[in-house]
């Protein structure tokens, strides 16, 4: 570790509620090599565990909101699109 201790790391990372997608999936696979290497001690291991919750946490409200948006385009006999309906909506 260089010297820098996680509950330092976590008073100056970045708000997780104003991070995109990939800069919090990125900040979350951080937190898990951090965690996985062993350097960290107990009390920073257990910030760094409580923030990957925190960026696991978005990560996953972004997917479903993301998925929920996803439609299919509705293409009509000439093969121009005519609208769009839910992915999962029935077929016409």
């Amino acid at each position: 570790m260089s010297g820098v201790m996680a509950s330092d790391m976590a008073e100056t990372a970045p708000d997780i509620t104003a991070m995109n997608f990939e800069d919090a999936l990125r900040a979350l696979e951080d937190v898990v090599r951090k965690l996985e290497s062993g350097d960290v001690p107990l009390d920073d291991s257990i910030n760094l565990y409580a923030r990957g919750e925190e960026l696991r946490r978005h990560c996953q409200a972004r997917l479903d909101a993301a998925s929920a948006r996803i439609e299919r385009i509705v293409a009509g006999p000439d093969g121009v699109p005519t609208g769009t309906r839910p992915l999962d909506g029935p077929e016409q």
